[in-house]
């Protein structure tokens, strides 16, 4: 697997690493005089799913964004795979583009469609691929947003908030096709989130960071029906307000 490593000073190619794809070493970001990561280490596993807590400011979006490329650290480095992709809150797509033209941006050749059109069909939109982006729903928007991320067969999919917009029927089954789609592709995933209940129900890896730091992690490690209900969510969802807290409410 290809890698990119970027730094204070570089980015440029790196050897494939033996450990983690994604290998964060001591960064620091800083916004005048505000330091938003604090020397902060973190490693994610090949298919790994990690979801950031955390309050707002605490440096959840600002990791994801060094991670995807959008900005660079003040200070350590950032290692990630090359083939990645990043899903947003907003859906952001072209209004004059059909929905499979969304999902083929950046690729080329004869064989751009059919692939589209394939991940299309896995998220449940095969029959939307000539729609235009404002006949869909919320839902069926984001939909064609992860689609057009798995499109490439990305080894990292960086999700900010992806959810946070759709009403609650509509993100439970969104919970439901990412952990299908994640089955299907096999690659690592880091979400930010507000929702606790959220983050235990789809994370391998729930990490609540404070200050620019992470201040805990917790291994979920429970079957899905543990994960909606029972002792052991119970538990959890207490540890994890209680690491936020006081910083928000109950969910």
């Amino acid at each position: 697997m290809s890698t990119l490593t970027t730094s204070a000073e570089t980015i440029q190619p790196a050897a494939e690493p033996p450990g983690p794809p994604v290998v964060v070493d001591g960064v620091v970001r800083r916004f005048g005089d505000r330091t938003v990561l604090d020397r902060l280490d973190l490693a994610i596993a090949p298919s790994e799913f990690v979801i950031l807590l955390g309050r707002s400011g605490s440096g959840k979006s600002t990791l994801l964004r060094l991670l995807g490329g959008l900005d660079r650290p003040d200070a350590g480095s950032v290692t990630v795979p090359r083939r990645r992709a990043i899903v947003f809150q907003a859906d952001r797509l072209l209004p004059w583009q059909r929905v499979w033209r969304n999902v083929a941006i950046g690729l080329t050749g004869r064989e751009a469609k059919p692939t589209a059109l394939a991940v299309l069909e896995e998220v449940g939109l095969g029959d939307h691929a000539d729609a235009w982006p404002r006949t869909l729903s919320g839902g069926e928007a984001q939909r064609v947003a992860l689609a057009r991320a798995l499109v490439a067969d990305p080894r990292l999919v960086l999700l900010d908030e992806p959810f946070a917009a759709l009403d609650a029927l509509t993100r439970l089954r969104m919970h439901d096709l990412v952990r299908a789609l994640r089955a299907r592709h096999d690659a690592a995933m880091l979400m930010v989130t507000h929702d606790v209940d959220e983050a235990i129900v789809l994370a391998d890896r729930i990490i609540v960071l404070r200050d620019g730091r992470i201040a805990a992690e917790f291994d979920v490690g429970l079957p899905l029906e543990q994960r909606v209900r029972g002792e052991a969510r119970d538990r959890l969802r207490a540890q994890l307000l209680a690491e936020l807290a006081p910083d928000v409410e109950e969910r």
